[in-house]
């Protein structure tokens, strides 16, 4: 297998053939990080022994193709401390007392790809025994990747749902959003067929001008896009703020942007030093622990579109204050002027520190 910007692995097939398959290395790291994490659940001795046979009856959705690539994978040595995390997790599930208490689980369906079909909140990477929700997450802190008006109108509600057709900084900086796509169009558009407005812009037309915009503006444009960044920082701060009107409607918010969901579930992972093993719990849970004292957003200056959050809640048992804050990053998908903006929720504070998420025990 070779290793760069993608694998190549070679997979034999039974009428002696070979089978050449690329794949990327963000998708193969997703792979072995989510899979060997439920493969270790299984009980065997060794990741060596279990990567060693066919995929276990146990395991589902996991097509010889995959399989070979993780065993491809492993052999070649390029992703072992991807492999070593994974495996440990799934060990510490399998013998926590939270998860599985030492009992391999009958069923490990891996859910791959797929985007849930319902309205879920939960964001589960594996189905342990139709019960258990795991969640992989390796050095992510990201929390939602949504479209603006998902967020700051209706605060997450049905957000997998909402998808924007629009562009968001046309409805909050409209001005500065047209100001900054003239000087882009004077000085990149030479030779395209564009229109005076930005909201007229076609997907075609889009593609083209991305392309020609370097990755860094020129000092006119680098300066209207700063004015642009912090004129829809601040409406778009004041719009959710203005959803925000009452004490429930701050606490569902905190509970939705931390993924609270109706059951609960757990997260394995590894964060920058060391691995991250949590039990997260239900909006019910939360509240026999904990109270709201505030939830308060703000827009930020940063070079960007840059919205914060910031909860600070007491814990019921021990009367002491927690703070709990993240910030929201909007930009362009697909490159600048590219595709609608996108509102990218991050999680600043560390996971283990997250009121509502409990160590694994």
């Amino acid at each position: 297998m070779a290793c760069g910007a993608s694998c190549v692995t070679l997979v034999p097939r039974r009428n002696g053939q070979i089978c050449v398959m690329i794949h990327p290395v963000s998708a193969l790291k997703t792979e072995i990080t989510e899979i060997v994490t439920g493969l270790a659940m299984l009980g065997a001795d060794t990741l060596e022994l279990a990567l060693d046979v066919e995929p276990p009856e146990q395991l589902r959705n996991v097509d010889a193709t995959t399989w070979q690539g993780l065993r491809t994978a492993h052999q070649g040595r390029t992703h072992d401390h991807d492999f070593l995390a994974a495996w440990n997790n799934g060990r510490a599930f399998l013998a926590a007392r939270d998860g599985l208490r030492g009992r391999p689980p009958e069923l490990v369906e891996w859910k791959g790809g797929h985007r849930d079909p319902g309205d879920s909140a939960v964001p589960a990477d594996l189905r342990v025994d139709h019960v258990y929700l795991v969640s992989c997450k390796y050095l992510s802190k990201v929390l939602h990747n949504a479209s603006p008006w998902a967020l700051f109108e209706r605060c997450l509600v049905g957000a997998q749902g909402i998808r924007s057709d629009g562009d968001w900084f046309d409805v909050v900086a409209p001005a500065e959003h047209q100001e900054l796509y003239q000087l882009a169009r004077r000085s990149w558009g030479d030779g395209l067929e564009l229109p005076e407005a930005v909201s007229q812009l076609t997907k075609a037309q889009r593609r083209e001008l991305r392309t020609r915009i370097p990755r860094e503006w020129d000092d006119g444009a680098s300066r209207a896009y700063v004015r642009l960044a912090d004129a829809a920082s601040t409406e778009s701060a004041r719009r959710w703020n203005h959803q925000l009107d009452s004490d429930r409607a701050r606490s569902t918010m905190l509970w939705r942007l931390l993924r609270l969901a109706p059951a609960p579930y757990f997260v394995l992972g590894t964060g920058p030093s060391r691995s991250v093993r949590l039990r997260v719990g239900t909006p019910w849970d939360f509240n026999q622990a904990f109270r709201v004292r505030s939830f308060q957003v703000a827009a930020q200056r940063g070079g960007q579109t840059l919205v914060g959050w910031r909860a600070e809640v007491t814990e019921l048992v021990n009367g002491q204050d927690r703070t709990v804050e993240g910030h929201v990053e909007v930009r362009w998908s697909h490159g600048r002027f590219g595709g609608p903006p996108e509102a990218k929720v991050y999680l600043d504070t560390s996971h283990d520190q997250v009121p509502g998420y409990w160590p694994l025990t």
